[in-house]
């Protein structure tokens, strides 16, 4: 790719650490600019969103860990929200999945939960997501500091419960 300047030119300096080509396409943007948008985003934000992002932020960078549920009608900025989360989580160099079904467009790098946790078509109160134990899918979910999942509702609440017993199988 280096003959063709005017391509975008990968950047390999995580490739070293990780040999994981699901974690190295995760970390390939530019930290620079998420941080840039990120201030741009973080200074729009109303104080009662400051609050909710301090508490959710906190939980993801201590790895507290939790689940959170920020729901809203059309118009109240939850993807502004989910904007911010994302550009500040990957400024630091860190791992953050967004996804959701019919608006996984409107997130940053935004893809279906189906493709990304390989979610059966059948699924069942014993389900897990066809993700083996050390896989390259596996390592990635390891080193993902915050699921983004757009939708929820409109999720069977199966697919919940086999991506929390897949995870703790990871």
């Amino acid at each position: 790719m280096k003959d063709f300047l005017s391509l975008p030119q990968p950047i390999h300096s995580d490739s070293f650490i990780y040999q994981n080509r699901f974690i190295i396409d995760e970390l390939n943007y530019d930290k620079i600019e998420m941080s840039e948008m990120h201030c741009s985003l973080f200074q729009s934000l109303t104080p009662e969103q400051v609050k909710v992002y301090e508490n959710i932020m906190t939980a993801v960078l201590s790895e507290v860990g939790g689940f959170f549920f920020l729901y809203g009608y059309g118009g109240t900025r939850k993807t502004f929200m989910w904007k911010t989360f994302s550009t500040e989580i990957r400024s630091k160099e860190l791992i953050v999945f967004n996804v959701s079904g019919i608006a996984s467009l409107l997130l940053p790098r935004g893809k279906t939960a189906h493709s990304t946790f390989c979610i059966p078509l059948l699924i069942n109160e014993e389900s897990t997501y066809n993700i083996p134990q050390g896989s390259p899918r596996a390592k990635l979910l390891i080193e993902t500091k915050l699921i983004i999942w757009d939708e929820a509702p409109m999720i069977n609440m199966l697919c919940f419960e086999a991506l929390d017993r897949t995870l703790r199988m990871s």
